[in-house]
């Protein structure tokens, strides 16, 4: 069953098809499937979901409407009609930052806050749109919409990313990665420090009940499925940590939510870890503070500080330094489909992270970052 997607776009044209006798019983995406033969059933499942459709007659559901309803005689189905789905991604000039390429893979650094391939609402700015401008060959195998897409990372994680150049490349590489052959290394800052130096998260993930777009390791989840994450402690400071995180199965979000799930989210993540943004006042040791979100003390660390100097800090506080999830895809290593030699490629720590982590050690280390005139 496709997940609940309210944000694809509908059009103002509504059509009606009343319910004949002889597909009484039949279920409600397969109906519409046989009016509407431009759409994919898949797509108009999506549209049911988001809400496009409405029954009038006997017998009316008292729930939310789902595309395996059985119709019933007499019943008229009032559908508005979705847009088109795009038949593929257009090529937009974006820059890439391509860490290695070859005629048979490219490997990039996808930066944060890039959709890797169109869906609903993201239909450009996508990695598929940069992939195309850039390269004239990229594989159809995962169809019009994901030219040469292997692997995704989400919306705000970034990092290293392989992309198939042809189908035998893509089909070889989608083995390597279902198999669990693919190492996937990522760094993690995360709140709070654990307290071990290094374990495995063992829990099941599944959908979550009442938010369908986020996951969940709670007991009666839907559809949980095996799922095992390793990390170790890189750096230890008073409000974070710096962590290695290796994913052992690759489940939706699976390290957001097994970091969130043993009291450690990812610092930015606002699915699992309840804040969009993290200012500089939270990464700084507590007795900064005059008092918990309080303004600095003016002898910090036991040093009165110069009244510019007091002064420029005491503005910084609520600067933002994260607005995404501290995730970053930092390596990963594979056997290279072609000359079947183990490759493995690392991708820099983003602007972002570095910053947080400035922070961080200057904090951890009692001093002061340096002032500018």
């Amino acid at each position: 069953m496709p997940h609940e997607d309210r944000h694809i776009p509908l059009t103002d044209e509504v059509v009606r098809f009343p319910v004949p006798a002889e597909e009484a019983g039949e279920r409600l995406d397969v109906f519409l499937a046989r009016r509407l033969s431009q759409f994919s059933r898949n797509y108009l499942q999506r549209a049911i979901y988001a809400g496009a459709v409405q029954l009038h007659g006997p017998d009316l559901p008292s729930g939310k409407l789902r595309p395996n309803y059985k119709l019933r005689l007499g019943q008229v189905v009032e559908m508005r009609l979705p847009q088109p789905p795009p038949e593929g991604p257009l090529p937009e000039d974006i820059p890439l930052d391509v860490l290695y390429e070859d005629r048979w893979i490219i490997v990039v650094n996808k930066p944060p806050g890039m959709v890797v391939h169109p869906a609903a609402g993201h239909w450009e700015g996508t990695l598929v749109s940069a992939l195309q401008h850039h390269f004239d060959q990229l594989s159809q195998l995962g169809g019009p919409v994901r030219p040469g897409i292997v692997h995704r990372l989400d919306r705000d994680t970034s990092g290293v990313m392989v992309v198939a150049r042809n189908d035998l490349v893509h089909a070889k590489l989608s083995k390597q990665f279902s198999r669990r052959r693919v190492e996937k290394e990522y760094w993690a800052l995360v709140q709070g420090s654990p307290a071990r130096d290094r374990d495995v998260v063992e829990l099941p993930i599944g959908r979550h009940l009442q938010h369908r777009h986020r996951m969940s390791t709670a007991p009666g989840s839907l559809r949980p499925r095996q799922a095992e994450t390793f990390y170790e402690v890189l750096e230890r400071f008073e409000q974070a940590a710096l962590l290695r995180v290796l994913p052992r199965t690759g489940r939706t979000h699976q390290i957001r939510v097994h970091l969130a799930a043993v009291g450690h989210p990812v610092l930015g993540d606002h699915l699992y870890g309840g804040r969009a943004e993290v200012r500089l006042r939270e990464l700084l040791p507590r007795d900064w503070f005059t008092h918990p979100g309080g303004p600095l003390n003016r002898k910090l660390r036991g040093v009165r500080l110069p009244e510019e100097q007091f002064d420029r800090l005491q503005k910084q506080l609520d600067q933002v330094v994260l607005s995404r999830q501290a995730l970053h895809a930092r390596r990963l290593k594979f056997l290279h489909p072609e000359s079947r030699q183990m490759v493995q490629f690392t991708a820099p720590v983003p602007e972002d992270i570095q910053q947080a982590l400035t922070w961080l050690r200057l904090a951890q280390d009692n001093r002061l970052p340096p002032q500018r005139g």
